[in-house]
C-alpha cells in the first residue's frame, strides 16, 4: 500500500518539512556524484556503523573526522537509492506536515532528530557487532507517524495497491494504514530476531527496528512535546 495524500489541511507552511526534504534531497545528489569507491568510503564515514558506535560507547577511540555519535544524525540525511529516497520523502511529504502545524517549527525539527536518533539507537541495539552502515531518513518519518497516529487518528488517507498493471485506489483512516505498517514492522523485526539475522543491518535490507522503534518514540515524545496543545501563530518562530 502506497499512500497519495491525507485530507487533513494545515494552518500553517510547513517549512522544516519543505527543508528537511531539500536537504535529503541535495545529500543523495552528493551520493550520487561521487565514484563508487568515494561512496562506499563516505557512507562508512557519514552513516552508522554499529560495530564502530559500540566500540565508541565502549571508550574506544575511532580515528575518522566524524565522531561516532554523530552519524546518529548525519545518516539520517543519506539513502541507498532514488527508490529509498522517493518513498521516503513521500511518507515526510504526507504526514510530517501536520505534525509539523501542532509541534510548531522548532519543536518538531528536535522531535524528527531526536526520533531519528532513537530510531538508530534501537536498530543498532540488535545488531551491534554489524560492520553494515545503516542509514536512511526513515527512523525519524516513523516517529512522525507515530505522532500523526495519536493525533489524527481519523484522518482520510488516500492509497494505491499496485498490482501489476492495475493500481486500484483506496480510502481509509490514518489508524488502519498506519497501525498496519506498525504492526508489519514489529512482526518482519521479530522475524529477524528468531531467524538470528538482523535485516537492514547485516544484508543491507530494511531496518525494521529502527521503524518499529521510531514509531514509539515518536508515540511518545510527540505528546511531551505539545502534540496535543492549541498553539498561536506566534508560538511556531
Amino acid at each position: 500500500m502506497v499512500p497519495i495524500r491525507d485530507n487533513n489541511p494545515t494552518q500553517i507552511t510547513p517549512y522544516v518539512t519543505y527543508g528537511l526534504i531539500a536537504a535529503n534531497v541535495l545529500a543523495f545528489i552528493y551520493e550520487a556524484s561521487l565514484p563508487p569507491q568515494a561512496l562506499n568510503g563516505f557512507l562508512h564515514l557519514a552513516a552508522v556503523v554499529p560495530r564502530e558506535l559500540s566500540l565508541s560507547f565502549a571508550g574506544v577511540a575511532i580515528n575518522q573526522p566524524v565522531p561516532e555519535w554523530a552519524t546518529l544524525i548525519t545518516s539520517q540525511f543519506l539513502h541507498g537509492g532514488l527508490l529509498h529516497l522517493a518513498g521516503n520523502m513521500l511518507f515526510l511529504w504526507i504526514f510530517g506536515n501536520n505534525v509539523e502545524d501542532k509541534l510548531g517549527h522548532a519543536r518538531y525539527l528536535f522531535f524528527y532528530l531526536s526520533c531519528g536518533v532513537l530510531a538508530s539507537l534501537a536498530q543498532w541495539f540488535f545488531a551491534q557487532n554489524s560492520n553494515i552502515p545503516s542509514l536512511g531518513a526513515s527512523g525519524a518519518i516513523a516517529g512522525v507517524m507515530g505522532a500523526y497516529i495519536l493525533r489524527f487518528p481519523q484522518a482520510e488517507i488516500l492509497g494505491v495497491v499496485p498490482l501489476g498493471f492495475f493500481f486500484p485506489t483506496f480510502r481509509v483512516p490514518a489508524y488502519f494504514f498506519l497501525g498496519f505498517w506498525f504492526l508489519q514492522q514489529a512482526f518482519y523485526g521479530i522475524g529477524t530476531i528468531e531467524a538470528r539475522t538482523n535485516v537492514g543491518m547485516e544484508s543491507g535490507g530494511v531496518a525494521y527496528w529502527a521503524h518499529a522503534g521510531g514509531f514509539l518514540v515518536g508515540a511518545i515524545l510527540g505528546p511531551l512535546l505539545g502534540l496535543f496543545s492549541d498553539k498561536t501563530q506566534e508560538e511556531y518562530f
